[in-house]
């Protein structure tokens, strides 16, 4: 057993949405064979609940309290000192204390570092060993933003590419291993960063498929009468954003002629004033739920038409655990081990989407088929331990403790 230090860009429960899942799962594998020194930040409220459940898995615990919008004030500050703007906002001097005071005196024998903005903690620490989940190449996305915003936003998100590949790069270099969540995204890495192609390799992601499982006696959350088209997610994040303007302007208006009673709804935490302006009689935003789960199992159809994905999403793979047929962005479905068509339907333009999703609204028979052959691929395929396995031969073992 031995000490590590786990640093992560947000709290890491409730795993309720793509990052934190990851993280979550992370600190459960970590937990189980050293002692974890975790620090992270808060960046809602409502996670605070959730402060001491994660700290029975730690041996310490450092929480920083973020504000979503300071932070973004406080990052211009990288404008001035021509850094990634993502490393000022995740900057806090109580967390880079508590990081020097932990290795200072608990003998730290490795980091975990989670995004790669959290790699700046240990940047004066040239003796830790380190291992670091990039999990996407976050450098591009932002880069696939510019071109969808007029200037001076396409320019901002330009640089903040261009700086944070650059520091990205620069960590990877120094670290013992980088993962990213898909082969792809290695290879997009590797690309961009050749020096680095001998310390990068692929970790996907998993589902919790116990959890994440069908129940007969779990009520719907729908009106009897309404066919529901789900989309899960994040709705403060711009991909998701970007998904479900897109699924409401050019794809719900041609389902509704066909099928008048279905209704779309839009189920995540933190929906922005332009999420909320999609409700209406046609479009539910629930915000928070307590559970996703009935949204999933009772879904007609889950849709995932993200135009900006990186990596693998857990949405998609959260479905397929709770049966139910999703339909997903080519792009987006590309890193999904199935078999399309018959595990996973995609589809590319609105008119794709719409011929997939009244394909199955009209065949329930082959609607449950489909379900059922995901479901099945995700309890063969999609097992966190074994894919998390693979990073303990960069880690001490269990037998190397400090003393």
């Amino acid at each position: 057993m031995a000490n590590i230090l786990y640093l992560v860009h947000r709290l890491p429960y409730p795993p309720n949405k793509g990052d934190k899942v990851r993280s979550f799962h992370l600190l459960k594998h970590l937990a189980a064979k050293h002692r974890v020194y975790l620090g992270t930040f808060v960046d809602d409220p409502d996670d605070m609940q959730h402060i001491e459940t994660v700290r029975g898995f730690c041996s310490d615990l450092h929480v920083a309290r973020l504000e979503p919008k300071f932070a973004k004030l406080r990052s211009l500050n990288g404008l001035l000192a021509d850094d990634p703007l993502t490393l000022r906002y995740y900057r806090d001097a109580g967390l880079q204390d508590w990081v020097d005071n932990t290795c200072r005196h608990q003998k730290i024998d490795a980091s975990v570092i989670f995004c790669s903005a959290m790699a700046q903690y240990i940047d004066g620490i040239s003796r830790l060993p380190t291992i670091v989940d990039f999990v996407d190449v976050d450098s591009a996305k932002w880069t696939q933003y510019a071109p969808n915003h007029r200037w001076p936003m396409s320019w901002l998100y330009r640089r903040e590419g261009q700086k944070l590949l650059a520091y990205e790069r620069e960590v990877a270099a120094r670290s013992a291993r980088s993962f990213f969540v898909t082969k792809a995204e290695v290879e997009l890495f590797i690309k961009k960063a050749p020096e680095c192609a001998v310390r990068v390799e692929a970790v996907c992601n998993g589902v919790d498929a116990d959890y994440f499982a069908p129940d007969e006696n779990r009520a719907s959350p729908y009106a009897a009468d309404e066919i529901p088209i789900v989309f899960t997610g994040a709705m403060d994040y711009l991909p998701n954003i970007d998904a479900v303007r897109w699924f409401v302007a050019d794809m719900l208006p041609s389902l509704r002629e066909q099928w008048p009673q279905l209704r779309f709804h839009i189920v995540g935490r933190s929906p922005t004033p332009e999420i909320l302006a999609l409700a209406g009689e046609n479009v539910r935003v629930t915000g928070t739920v307590p559970d996703v789960r009935p949204y999933l199992q009772h879904a007609s159809v889950v849709v995932a038409p993200l135009r900006i994905a990186r990596g693998i999403q857990n949405k998609i793979l959260e479905a397929m655990a709770m049966a139910r047929p999703v339909v997903a962005s080519s792009d987006c479905a590309a890193a999904v081990d199935a078999v399309f068509g018959q595990e996973l339907k995609t589809a590319t333009t609105p008119a794709d989407f719409i011929a997939e999703i009244g394909t199955m609204l009209q065949d329930a028979e082959r609607c449950a088929a489909i379900g059922k052959a995901a479901r099945q691929r995700v309890l063969a395929r999609y097992s966190w331990e074994a894919h998390l396995s693979s990073i303990d031969q960069y880690l001490p073992a269990s037998n190397e403790v400090s003393s």
